[in-house]
């Protein structure tokens, strides 16, 4: 009895109806009731089934040269009514008693083969820094590189092969279904990995701004209509999806996405799907179904850790990730999980030692972001161990053991929590560096930070903190005409400031950039309309907690403790205001000077949809004559000066007037373009080098 229960559960994982006749076979044997009937189940059927042209794939055979022999198992006996049961409390002896002699001859079965897979992992671990712990294995398609590099991103790039290199590729238009290879992109040279960044930071910024777009209109909406929820997050990834600009849909990549860093922050789980970093919209186990893989063996490629299954372990570097399924819809365990779907598909990457990407869901309450709930993408672990077990609930679940792989970048989630420490107390990591808790001198709505764990240097607390740019008296005394909007609760649709910014508000009600413009009126002092009005976003000064930093690439930098979502109001960029014979003579002298007129028009990007819609023109009202004005910082700034340069910046300026009508002189207000972690560092495009030194009109 003992060698043939051995014989049959050898082949628990290789096929999955081999568990349903094992412990079918063996109630029948020793009338034990059987925890849980395995049923099979077709496939989820996934979004396209338009047929796949492969004339373009003639030269790539699909190889499994590790897949297991799989044996054709008759169909499963019925199962009598006990088998079947959900109450913990049926037969409870027999029913733990059974849970226990599956779950051993699991372990039992597949000890050979975990042994064997943690040693591989060690090697491979140990020799090289390499993710691929099978270089041959048979779950991955090795695809061609492309022949040529396009150099330039048209909204349908995706990635797709495995291999070394070092031109990079035009790569193939992105199809609305997603194909059966299984693909891992490695060896990318420094320009590809600036490629694939600039076509990811792209595809989110038409994300974001789709969403905000999106949410604005629900909002108008709503003020007509019965209330409801805006989720303008769903509506921008269908109309991206329709228009093909979803990235990496026409190959299942494996491992690390090209450009998706460690520790990037997404608000909104369909964001995950736009960049394919996790294709399933609800499910927390992204795999390829079996009837869509080449070899007929589901593989699992991503996982969101979430805290969802009362049975998951979370360790940062470790975890325990329980399975998929058995819940009710208040998240209980309330039924036996079925080694099916995503949780067979997991089993499968750690008998092929495919690395997962982990994404964890966390709530977050912050000031900067309404989202409560966030998700960071973690890096690559590996399954190093797999079982079945009874859950907390006295259900069965299956768990998996999954180990962080090393050299990567710092957990996203771990930056997080450190932030959060951080704003509740500034002291609680490196004291001693921590040179002043509020270089502003209470002079902004919040403390901002001075850190330094490179060298010695203070310089920042060399120069007085200022606040709000100083305009010479003359700006005001030309104020032209001198209006207001005459709203008493808040400005409303049509008012007068509306229509000085042709025709709707710059902002949603939130506080977030609609679209760039080349300039925005603000409600100011001639206007009826009360501080919190919707027109007042960047007035009302800073309110995400900066710090500035010493940065070995950059010299001193500016990072945020809080999260800042993509077009939110970050800071005014302040200084002294010169005409232009005055900043000529102060160049003579060598002092610092930011020229306006020099920083390159990145507001054009923030709400440009011209690939979702063709008739998309380009904001143009209100224009303003050209900038000749400096910013004179050489003993007056603010925070924003410290801001490093970058040609792929996360923040632009945007032009606003509100206490004053000279178009001549506007502030230069700073917006996030995209979603921003805490303690990422803050760029912007500076433009062109000053003419004198050679260099960025930038002060540090």
């Amino acid at each position: 009895m003992a060698a043939w229960n051995q014989n049959i559960w050898r082949h628990l994982f290789t096929d999955k109806y081999a568990i349903e006749k094992a412990v079918t076979a063996t109630t029948t044997a020793t009338n034990v009731p059987t925890p849980f009937l395995i049923i099979p189940k077709r496939e989820p059927v996934e979004e396209c089934t338009t047929p796949i042209p492969t004339s373009n794939n003639q030269d790539v055979k699909p190889i499994f040269p590790n897949a297991p022999h799989r044996e054709t198992l008759p169909a499963p006996a019925t199962t009598p009514p006990s088998a079947t049961s959900c109450d913990p409390s049926d037969n409870e002896n027999g029913l733990y008693e059974e849970f226990n002699r599956v779950s051993q001859l699991f372990r039992t079965a597949f000890a050979e083969q975990q042994q064997q897979q943690q040693l591989r992992a060690s090697q491979q671990m140990d020799s090289s820094n390499d993710l691929v712990l099978d270089p041959n294995s048979g779950a991955i398609v090795p695809v061609p590189p492309p022949q040529e590099y396009g150099g330039h991103w048209n909204g349908n790039d995706a990635v797709g092969y495995e291999g070394s290199s070092s031109s990079g590729g035009n790569m193939t238009l992105a199809k609305r279904n997603r194909l059966k290879e299984l693909v891992r992109v490695k060896d990318l040279s420094l320009k590809d990995q600036r490629h694939y960044r600039e076509v990811v930071r792209r595809t989110r910024l038409i994300y974001d701004s789709l969403r905000v777009l999106a949410t604005a209109e629900e909002e108008r909406r709503m003020m007509l209509t019965d209330w409801r929820k805006a989720r303008g997050d769903l509506r921008a990834s269908t109309l991206m999806k329709t228009c093909g600009l979803w990235l990496n849909r026409d190959k299942r990549i494996v491992g690390a996405i090209p450009g998706v860093f460690v520790g990037d922050v997404f608000l909104y789980r369909m964001e995950l799907c736009v960049v394919g970093l996790h294709g399933q919209t609800q499910a927390g186990i992204d795999y390829l179904p079996a009837s869509m893989s080449s070899n007929g063996e589901p593989i699992a490629t991503s996982v969101i850790v979430s805290g969802g299954y009362e049975d998951d372990m979370d360790d940062g570097d470790v975890i325990i990730y329980s399975g998929h399924g058995g819940q009710d819809k208040h998240s209980r365990q309330v039924f036996h999980q079925k080694l099916e779907g995503g949780n067979l598909a997991l089993e499968r990457s750690m008998h092929y030692g495919i690395e997962v990407r982990v994404i964890r869901g966390l709530r977050y309450d912050g000031t900067a972001t309404a989202a409560s709930k966030v998700y960071v993408y973690d890096g690559l672990y590996r399954i190093m161990d797999c079982w079945f077990d009874v859950g907390k609930s006295g259900f069965g679940v299956y768990k998996y053991k999954l180990f962080r792989v090393d050299g990567q970048a710092k957990m996203g989630s771990a930056v997080l929590k450190e932030a959060c420490m951080l704003r509740k107390d500034p002291l609680c990591f490196k004291p001693v560096c921590c040179l002043s808790l509020d270089i502003s001198h209470r002079r902004e709505n919040v403390a901002i930070r001075l850190f330094n764990d490179i060298d010695k240097s203070n310089e920042p607390l060399c120069y007085e903190y200022l606040p709000k740019t100083n305009f010479p008296p003359m700006v005001f005394h030309q104020t032209g005409n001198a209006m207001g909007c005459e709203c008493v609760d808040g400005c409303v649709e049509g008012c007068f400031c509306a229509m000085k910014n042709g025709g709707e508000f710059p902002y949603n009600q939130s506080g977030i950039l609609l679209r760039g413009k080349p300039i925005i009126f603000e409600c100011g002092p001639f206007c009826r309309c009360p501080p919190h009005c919707r027109n007042r976003v960047t007035q009302k000064g800073l309110k995400s907690r900066l710090e500035v930093f010493r940065s070995r690439e950059t010299g001193w930098g500016v990072r945020s403790l809080d999260l800042i979502q993509a077009g939110a109001f970050i800071c005014e960029y302040t200084g002294v205001i010169l005409t232009r014979q005055q900043a000529q003579i102060l160049t003579m002298n060598g002092d610092a000077l930011i020229y306006p007129n020099r920083f390159t028009d990145r507001w054009a990007e923030w709400g440009d949809i011209s690939l979702i819609n063709s008739n998309y023109v380009r904001p143009s009202f209100p224009s303003i004559p050209p900038l000749d004005f400096a910013l004179d910082v050489s003993r007056l700034r603010n925070v924003a000066c410290y801001m490093s340069h970058s040609t792929s910046p996360n923040v632009l300026v945007q032009f606003v007037l509100y206490d004053h009508n000279n178009l001549m002189f506007p502030h230069l207000m700073l917006f996030a373009m995209e979603s921003i972690p805490p303690m990422r560092e803050l760029s912007l495009d500076y433009g062109v080098t000053d003419d004198w030194t050679g260099k960025l009109a930038i002060c540090n």
